[in-house]
């Protein structure tokens, strides 16, 4: 009867024991912040501190833990935004601390030029000596600069300035001889080679209403560098100054792109007006 009973209660105190646990995760904008609410907007390019707990985990006869554990940040399509973070923890746990818990920490940079979106960090551990296992997804939300993709090159978000420093585009592109001239555009639709290699040239030509070709930059504006994370787009921009003399008229802003990589090229037309 009592062996019965024994194995009736093996199977419930099992059940008792505590799983593995990944608790308390706290995204902050600052080491030791507060915890950033889930629907704050996170930017581009800003670094993240993050921290968790883990509980559950099992100790060996001498009163020591092992976890090992991994922390990596994701893009709203799967895509990792950082490398993956690794690390092992192996201490001695004293009986008086049975409710302290390992903490989990690292930094998370957001690439300057990602998307607009939901995101996560996914979280990791392993209790080395349960043989046990616990994953979180922590989400947060970050506000990008949007650009429209495409399979070919092409300049998306094309606005005039009047200054080099402007945040404001002009609602209509109109100017006076003597002014400063500013665009700034997106250029996307570019292929990738190893480690996310983009190699992009662009070159930009003034054309005055009667079609002829007054200015074209002397030597290509180019991009090219690797990344973890794939550049969705090149950040591009460029400056004339009009001449005193120049007549009134609409002229014609042409943007050449090449992508040497992919060998493919792209070209865009945009106009603006020179007033009296």
């Amino acid at each position: 009867m009592r062996f019965i009973l024994l194995v009736a209660v093996l199977p419930a105190m099992l059940a008792a024991a505590p799983a593995l646990e990944i608790v308390r995760p706290i995204v902050a904008q600052s080491d030791g912040g507060a915890p950033t609410p889930a629907s704050y907007e996170h930017v581009a390019g800003e670094t993240l501190f993050f921290t968790c707990r883990v509980a559950g985990y099992s100790k060996s006869p001498e009163e020591k833990i092992h976890l090992a554990y991994s922390v990596q940040a994701f893009d709203p399509k799967g895509v990792p935004i950082v490398e993956l973070y690794q690390n092992e923890l192996v201490t001695e746990v004293a009986p008086q601390d049975k409710e302290w818990m390992p903490k989990i920490e690292t930094e998370v940079q957001i690439p300057p030029l990602v998307a607009s979106g939901a995101y996560k960090i996914v979280v990791k551990a392993e209790d080395v000596l349960a043989k046990t296992t616990a994953e979180l997804a922590v989400p947060f939300q970050v506000r990008g600069h949007d650009v429209e993709p495409s399979e070919t090159p092409v300049v998306r978000n094309f606005r005039f300035f009047r200054g080099e420093d402007d945040a404001q585009p002009l609602d209509k592109p109109i100017y006076r001889p003597g002014d400063g001239v500013w665009a700034k555009f997106d250029i996307t639709g570019f292929k990738y080679g190893p480690n996310n290699r983009v190699d992009v040239s662009y070159v930009t030509s003034v054309i005055a209403p009667s079609g002829k070709v007054l200015w074209t930059q002397p030597e290509p504006a180019a991009e090219q560098s690797e990344s973890f994370y794939p550049k969705r787009y090149v950040a591009a921009s460029f400056g004339i100054s009009l001449q005193g003399n120049i007549r009134p008229g609409e002229y014609t802003i042409a943007v050449a792109v090449k992508d040497a990589l992919g060998n493919q090229t792209g070209e865009i037309k945009q106009t603006f007006t020179v007033a009296q």
